[in-house]
């Protein structure tokens, strides 16, 4: 036990040495000004956000639209 929280402790230690957050896993820099930008426009809370992300990418998997889904996320650089 105590080895795997040492694990942990370097894990978390390096993620934030990369300059990353923790939200509900690391998100690098990038990825949290696109969750602030979400989370501004919207007033979702993290919850909601999470919900809702994976609501979004549902239902473009469903559709056959997750290409264009993933060329928005590159031409809008998210």
């Amino acid at each position: 036990m105590v080895a795997n929280a040492e694990k942990q402790r370097r894990f978390r230690e390096r993620q934030k040495e990369l300059g990353k957050q923790q939200v509900r896993g690391y998100v690098s820099p990038q990825g949290m000004e696109s969750y602030q930008e979400l989370s501004a426009k919207t007033g979702w809370s993290d919850s909601e956000l999470l919900s809702n992300a994976l609501r979004i990418t549902y239902a473009a998997y469903k559709c056959g639209q997750i290409k264009l889904l993933n060329e928005w996320l590159k031409d809008n650089n998210k």
